[in-house]
């Protein structure tokens, strides 16, 4: 063989192996990849012409497929579109969100967990139908949440969150404002388009799911936490006098820039102890402040951290904004977060995981929405076990920050969530925007029964049509917390 032939052929030899290697990196290594990217059309398509499985709270679907008469066979539907909407996410030609994207696998028929299912439907010559996914929702208490938040107006936004101390399971999770997915799961693609455009504009944002995604001052329910670590660390018990005050001057500053006061409320003179019950239940920024300080920035940190800041512990549902805690604070900063000021920033579901925390005597459960998955048969492919997160605090010290939260809804600015003949715990919120044209944000974080928790709630209203003077955790918040701890407990 001479030369030229020689080179030509070890070229197309080369040619040939670059070849293999590509088609078995695409079809092997790269495989999973390809087929899970929300952008992959031909996954799509497939999954359109196959029945996908329900997405189930309690024993209804709020997302399931039913037949059509166009080449995609079936049309993805939401019963209750609005209320869910931030759960379920959409399913469409263009790209899947939600529950819909974290499952797709399962509710598509995919799931390697099927094969038996999928080959026993191919010998039978039955199409593929994907399994179901079952919630932790409990419907009543969503429903609490929606109705209580949507009655605030028309331009409300906010969420709610209430998980079951004990299990970390969410119990409601509502978004407000909100989309219709069912317009986006249209099989006109042009109107999809121009639905999902719209949306993304909105400056509203309708399309983001607060509860997980909107990260913002915490105000005084931060207080629970900064209560829990002075306690934490012996330097108080829920009975002892702590540091008051009209006004506390931060170390290291100087006039009004570094002054903490308490905008009126019952604090005690400068430089006075008292109880420290009174001194959460007025909401008392000067002590709050010094706690923190004596505190300190290392054990401020890790309490913070063992109740879930700082970390990523959610995968039901993406993406996490992951909740903030400065780790580098000097001791002004640090009596400045102690107030849920300065750089911290949380999201409805920590604040939640935080007052769930306290009311499973300090164990913060990792937080799920997936109960179990299924079969189309019903059968339970996997049921998801209940995991600690963390011990944050000890079991004696969540007690004694149950009574200063009980002494809250009792005696304090958290009384719109007292219920007849059940004790709550309870804080409210007010952290400043930080724009002049903009109102505060109001929080309200509870549990109940106080000596029995199985409900813990955390209600954050970012915007409403609500006077700007009238704007109080307590006032707004409190009513939508009590109606979901009702909701669940009766």
């Amino acid at each position: 063989m001479n030369k030229p032939i020689r080179t030509i052929a070890t070229f197309c030899l080369m040619l040939f192996l670059a070849l293999m290697i590509n088609a078995t990196y695409l079809q092997y290594w790269k495989a999973d990849e390809l087929n899970d990217n929300p952008q992959n059309r031909r996954v799509l398509v497939a999954s359109y012409s196959r029945e996908r499985g329900a997405i189930q709270v309690g024993s209804k679907a709020i997302a399931e497929s039913v037949e059509s008469d166009d080449q995609y066979k079936f049309q993805r539907t939401y019963p209750k579109p609005l209320e869910y909407a931030p759960i379920t996410g959409w399913f469409s030609y263009y790209s899947a969100t939600g529950i819909e994207q974290t499952r797709n696998d399962i509710l598509s028929g995919d799931d390697s967990r099927l094969f038996v299912t999928k080959l026993v439907d191919l010998l039978s010559n039955d199409p593929t139908k994907g399994g179901n996914v079952r919630l932790t929702i409990d419907p009543a208490a969503q429903d609490a949440a929606y109705d209580g938040l949507k009655a605030l107006g028309p331009n409300v936004q906010g969420s709610v969150v209430a998980l079951e101390p004990s299990t970390g399971k969410i119990l409601a999770m509502v978004s407000l404002p909100t989309y219709d997915p069912n317009k986006l799961a249209s099989h006109d693609l042009g109107s999809v388009q121009d639905t999902f455009d719209r949306l993304n504009d909105d400056p509203a944002q309708p399309l983001l799911n607060r509860a997980i995604q909107t990260r913002l001052p915490p105000g005084s329910t931060f207080k629970i936490l900064t209560a829990a670590a002075a306690i934490d660390k012996g330097l108080y018990k829920a009975d002892d006098p702590v540091p008051g005050g009209a006004t506390f001057q931060l170390p290291q500053t100087s006039g009004v820039t570094g002054e903490i006061d308490n905008e009126g409320r019952s604090c005690g003179a400068n430089g006075s102890r008292i109880p420290f019950t009174q001194a959460l239940a007025q909401s008392c920024n000067t002590t709050f402040a010094q706690l923190a300080i004596e505190v300190g920035a290392e054990d401020m940190t890790k309490t913070a951290e063992g109740f879930g800041f700082n970390s990523h512990y959610f995968d039901d549902l993406t993406p996490q904004a992951e909740s903030v805690f400065p780790t580098d604070a000097n001791e002004p900063q640090i009596g400045q977060s102690g107030i849920g000021q300065y750089e911290v920033a949380a999201t409805p579901l920590q604040m939640a995981m935080v007052t769930a925390g306290i009311a499973n005597g300090g164990s913060v459960m990792r937080p799920y929405l997936v109960d179990e998955e299924q079969s189309a048969d019903l059968d339970v492919i996997q049921k998801t076990d209940p995991q600690e997160l963390s011990q944050a605090v000890s079991s004696s010290t969540a007690s004694e920050v149950t009574k200063l939260m009980v002494a809250t809804v009792n005696d304090g600015t958290a009384s719109p969530a007292a219920m007849d003949g059940i004790q709550v715990a309870g804080k409210t919120g007010t952290a400043q925007s930080g724009q002049p044209d903009k109102p505060p944000y109001a929080w309200f974080v509870s549990f109940a029964p106080a000596e029995n928790p199985r409900v813990a709630v955390a209600v954050m209203i970012q915007a409403a049509d609500i006077p700007r003077g009238e704007i109080a955790g307590g006032t707004y918040g409190g009513p939508i917390a009590k109606a979901v701890m009702e909701a669940v407990i009766r």
